[in-house]
């Protein structure tokens, strides 16, 4: 039995549950149904967590256990809860993630599921994806990534190779998938891009209410992820991960995995644009050329406003990874780049993207929270937060800006439109960066100046 040494209890978590991650990879598939085997308050949790931030409509189902589904188990329970999904919404993906009640009392899923099969006529049973997501094993970035590798190993299949690429873009925005979406497209580009929410998460107003939101990666072009030219994944972290789906499509069915970090700025978006360039051979539009060209220019605008101002950072490790790189490359230092995320790769990534990280007295820390990154960041004198809402009471205590980004934002409108991807969204937080310095200082003005 292995005995834990440096035990800590969490305060203020810098990560949510895992099956809100799968919850949302399962909402970018189209006419997915999401339903989670446990009690009911983690359903309600999920669902009331996602709507503050992406203020849409959310149905997530719930096997509704009880104090006999606990004692005796819950298998009853999700069948029956299946069988009413099937008929109420008629959906053409069921996704299956276990919560920490389930995965403790030690309840067989996939046999479950099995049975369920077996009862039901041949060929008349919508697709049912599993995926394990205990709370206590992960963060929700691991339910996120767990749930793609499921829908990938249940349902891609293999054969001819045809001419479109896949994209596994990581936990972005529903902006940030509009706008990689545009790339391809504007390059003639064939994509299967998984997950896709957003229109699911993003949509329009409607007249009524819709059970399924329009939108999403269809069933069946995921079944054609198997047969790509190529696939692109995001996300320096998740490279060093054993389970994940672009390494699942290329064990399986020889689709080659190309790993690539979230492209945040500059250097990051030039790699994913050439190597675009390299396995379609086809060209960048001009259009994105005059995006970069662009954003060099308001780099040199307010290069002054921002230049050795040191920043805190937090969230998923990846994202985080993606914000140092551009923070270092307009002249910011991250000087704290805080995850509750468990890898254990974050520093080393760090390292690798920023290599004089010594010199600039960088620190990376993963498995913390927000008592503790507030602990920390009192003792760096940094100048501005970067990262989610959560982050928001440090700042007012330390005085000083929050640029918020990433997931969750619960006090201010907008968060599923943030724009962190590509050159497009390097601009957009670049103006919102060098705006929050500006503002602190007028605002801090005994004088109350109206020019620069």
């Amino acid at each position: 039995m292995k005995t834990i040494t440096d035990y800590k209890a969490t305060k203020n978590a810098c990560k949510l549950c895992s099956p809100l991650g799968a919850s949302l990879a399962f909402k970018g598939v189209r006419g997915a149904v999401p339903y989670l085997h446990g009690s009911q308050g983690c359903s309600t949790y999920i669902r009331r967590y996602m709507i503050s931030h992406f203020k849409e409509p959310i149905d997530i189902a719930c096997s509704n256990f009880s104090e006999e589904s606990v004692v005796f188990g819950g298998g009853a329970n999700l069948k029956r809860g299946l069988g009413n999904i099937e008929r109420q919404y008629a959906p053409e993906l069921i996704g299956v993630a276990t919560t920490c009640l389930s995965e403790t009392i030690g309840d067989d899923v996939a046999m479950f599921l099995h049975e369920y099969r077996a009862a039901r006529e041949e060929g008349n049973v919508t697709p049912i994806v599993h995926v394990s997501t205990p709370s206590y094993k992960g963060t929700h970035i691991d339910g996120f990534h767990g749930a793609i590798n499921a829908i990938v190993s249940a349902l891609a299949e293999g054969g001819e190779q045809g001419e479109h690429l896949n994209l596994l873009p990581g936990m972005v925005s529903p902006a940030d998938l509009r706008y990689v979406k545009e790339i391809f497209e504007d390059m003639r580009i064939p994509l299967a891009l998984l997950p896709d929410y957003s229109d699911t998460l993003d949509g329009g107003l409607w007249d009524e209410y819709h059970r399924m939101p329009e939108g999403g990666t269809p069933v069946e072009t995921i079944r054609s992820m198997g047969r790509a030219r190529a696939t692109f994944e995001f996300g320096r972290i998740l490279a060093q991960e054993d389970v994940r789906a672009g390494k699942t499509l290329q064990a399986r069915h020889g689709v080659q995995c190309m790993n690539l970090g979230m492209p945040i700025g500059v250097n990051e978006t030039d790699r994913f644009l050439l190597a675009l360039e390299d396995v379609s051979a086809r060209p960048t539009p001009e259009k994105y050329v005059k995006e970069r060209a662009r954003l060099l220019d308001a780099y040199a605008d307010g290069h002054k406003y921002v230049s050795g101002k040191r920043a805190v950072i937090y969230g998923e490790e990846d994202f985080v990874v993606g914000l140092a790189a551009f923070l270092d490359e307009i002249g910011m230092i991250p000087v704290l780049c805080a995850s509750g995320g468990k890898s254990g790769y974050l520093e080393d990534a760090i390292h690798e993207i920023i290599p004089d990280w010594e010199q600039k007295g960088i620190k990376a820390l993963d498995k913390v929270d927000f008592v503790e990154i507030g602990d920390i960041a009192s003792t760096l004198a940094p100048d501005m937060f970067i990262g989610n809402s959560k982050g928001y009471s440090i700042t007012r205590k330390l005085d000083i800006p929050l640029v918020r980004v990433g997931f969750p934002i619960h006090d201010r409108i907008g968060g599923s439109r943030l724009l962190h991807l590509g050159y497009r969204g390097a601009q957009q937080l670049f103006d919102r960066i060098a705006n929050a310095f500006l503002e602190y200082r007028q605002d801090g003005s005994e004088v109350g100046y109206s020019y620069m």
